[in-house]
């Protein structure tokens, strides 16, 4: 005889086993190098644990190297940090570091490159298979996606459809079926881009804008939307501006919810079913974290436990601790 309890708990053969089933969606947040004070590039990485989100954030091993402009995606059990600038690299590199999120205080190692140097890119991911990285760098602006196959990931990235036009400072959510890209510079624009996964070798299609154009932008999302938070070039006031994006109703124009608590622009964002988490940005550069609870997204973010350190144009990626 066998009673199981939610998929949790398994009594079996008179003796008691106890089975405890791997979270169903992501419990941290890694944030990945970054712009710190004058001028200094990061390699460091900081965890957000999501439970006790109130927290410092904490430092896990680093990057393989120091550099900003930067994207993150990832699974549940890795994430992938690709392209940026690093000074001492010799300025755009097309390098990706992987993190493996359980053994998080071993330095990055570094997989098979982008197929481009570049920064101030996006990237999304399936959350499975592949990852996706596009856009960037700053001049001469490109439209090139870089595939990543996360099985096979010491490879160059695989070049796949382009976006609609050249675009930097653009960036980017997904869900299991489609990646959405937002935004971006020059010119600024509102413009919002859907790649489908399946048939990823065609040109993005173009969707319903976002409520203003914007740069420097940040997104995440769950299975069913997409936040677009803060932006550069943009009116005063309206950096703290969120906009949703509904995947099943995307032709239409982004909906506005409640602000962050300050105008920024360049932070990084990861979440998991319920919330996100936007963390750092400028102006000025900021260590402070904003949660907003999907649910009720037309209030103003609350700030929670900040970074450890200030940041801006960095990386980051979700998944179980």
């Amino acid at each position: 005889m066998s009673v199981t309890f939610s998929g949790a708990f398994t009594f079996s053969g008179g003796g008691l086993t106890l089975t405890i089933a791997p979270p169903s969606e992501p419990t941290a947040g890694w944030f990945g190098g970054g712009y710190a004070f004058g001028g200094n590039r990061r390699s460091s990485v900081q965890r957000i644990t999501y439970a006790t989100d109130t927290d410092i954030a904490t430092d896990r091993g680093p990057l393989s190297s120091s550099r900003d402009g930067l994207a993150g995606a990832g699974t549940s059990n890795n994430g992938w940090f690709g392209g940026g600038y690093a000074p001492s690299g010799g300025g755009l590199v097309s390098t990706i570091d992987r993190i493996t999120y359980a053994t998080d205080t071993a330095t990055a190692s570094v997989r098979g490159p982008l197929s481009l140097v570049r920064d101030v890119l996006a990237a999304f991911s399936d959350g499975t298979a592949y990852g996706w990285f596009a856009g960037g760098p700053a001049s001469p602006t490109t439209s090139r996606i870089d595939r990543v196959t996360y099985v096979t990931d010491t490879g160059t990235a695989s070049i796949r459809g382009p976006m609609s036009t050249p675009k930097a400072y653009v960036t980017a959510t997904g869900n299991d079926t489609y990646g959405w890209i937002g935004g971006g510079a020059p010119p600024t624009v509102s413009t919002v881009q859907r790649i489908t996964y399946a048939t990823d070798t065609e040109t993005a299609s173009v969707r319903g804008p976002l409520s203003l154009a914007r740069y420097s932008a940040t997104g995440t999302g769950n299975s069913t939307n997409g936040w677009f938070a803060g932006a550069g070039g943009v009116p005063a006031g309206s950096g703290s501006l969120i906009d949703r994006i509904d995947y099943a109703n995307d032709t239409t124009t982004a909906s506005v919810r409640g602000p962050l608590t300050s105008s920024k622009y360049s932070m990084a964002a990861t979440s998991n079913n319920t919330d996100g988490w936007f963390a750092g940005g400028q102006t000025p550069t900021t260590s402070v974290v904003n949660r907003i609870t999907f649910a009720t997204d037309t209030n103003t973010a609350s700030i929670r436990g900040p970074l450890n350190e200030v940041r801006r144009t960095f990386g980051a990626a979700a998944g179980i601790q």
